[in-house]
């Protein structure tokens, strides 16, 4: 039987298991996909432990993971424009991408182009959208001055390119170890850590027009501290400082479309946008996969592969 990803209860990656589920059968509006990569995400996680159960809460068991690319398998009723054999990239809303088989809405699909790595576009989705939704929330303008906080991460990787397409400035504040990547790629890095905020007035000459927060921990109000109009800066994981100020939170719900996939598809596969791929993993590894990106510090993205 088809394997899956499972847990019962909250907790640590102790709790993820695979489990024999029985091979899902489309109905009409949607296609059967058998994923060959399906990212992980670190929301993912904070699901699983509970930490967003007021938010997204969990019912059990549960499955896990929206990223997939695959091949086609089977389509529902009603299906057009898609056969069996295409490979494709995609999202689902019903934590269900790890796994062999998953049923797929045929409108959340966009073609995988014969280049683009499986490992790519299946970990493209959460980041991308993601991505792609902030830099769009906080519209950088070229000749103007962005900052992204975790700029080497899975989402703040690909957030500075989408950014600095804009023509603007882009600083991403990284470790120096992720210096070399951000500069290959025209970023202005910048190490985080005491200092930061006097080190970035320095840089800058006090001219900041949009900030991006990826990573939490006081990132909001650092931008705030720059003078930048609280319309201007996005958080993707700090909604307490959001709320208390009034910045934007537009994240993955509000960039979640095919037609964003298409973009991010289209752009990864010219060469514009480079998707970083810190490590990937067999399914059966899922909780090793999960312990790695829990320690921090990844470029880009981990991913499990079929």
């Amino acid at each position: 039987m088809p394997q899956a990803v499972r847990y019962g209860e909250h907790g640590g990656v102790e709790v993820l298991e695979l489990a024999e589920v029985p091979r899902p059968a489309p109905e009409s509006g949607q296609v059967l996909v058998r994923v060959r990569a399906a990212g992980i995400n670190p929301g993912e996680a904070k699901i699983r432990v509970g930490a967003l159960a007021d938010r997204w809460p969990s019912t059990f068991p549960s499955g896990q993971g929206s990223d997939l690319a695959g091949v086609v398998v089977e389509l529902g009723a009603d299906v057009e424009e898609i056969q069996a054999g295409d490979e494709v990239v995609g999202f689902v809303h019903t934590r269900s991408s790890h796994a062999e088989y998953v049923l797929v809405p045929a409108e959340h699909l966009v073609p995988k182009p014969d280049g683009l790595s499986w490992e790519v576009a299946g970990g493209l989705f959460v980041a991308g959208t993601t991505a792609y939704a902030a830099v769009r929330a906080v519209c950088p303008r070229e000749g103007e001055t962005i900052v992204v906080s975790g700029a080497a991460g899975g989402v703040g990787s690909l957030a500075v390119q989408l950014a600095k397409l804009t023509g603007a400035t882009v600083i991403g504040i990284a470790g120096e170890a992720n210096h070399e990547w951000l500069r290959e790629h025209d970023i202005v890095p910048i190490a985080y850590g005491e200092g930061l905020e006097e080190r970035l007035r320095e840089l800058t000459g006090d001219q900041v027009h949009a900030f991006i927060d990826t990573y939490g921990e006081g990132y909001v109000e650092l931008g705030l501290r720059l003078g930048v109009y609280p319309g201007r800066i996005d958080t993707v994981v700090d909604f307490a400082a959001a709320e208390t100020y009034r910045v934007k939170t537009e994240g993955n719900l509000a960039g979640a479309t095919a037609e964003v996939m298409r973009d991010l598809v289209a752009l990864a596969d010219k060469g514009l946008l480079d998707v970083p791929i810190a490590a990937t993993y067999p399914l059966a590894e899922v909780q090793a996969a999960y312990r790695e990106l829990e320690q921090g510090h990844t470029r880009g993205k981990i991913v499990l592969t079929f």
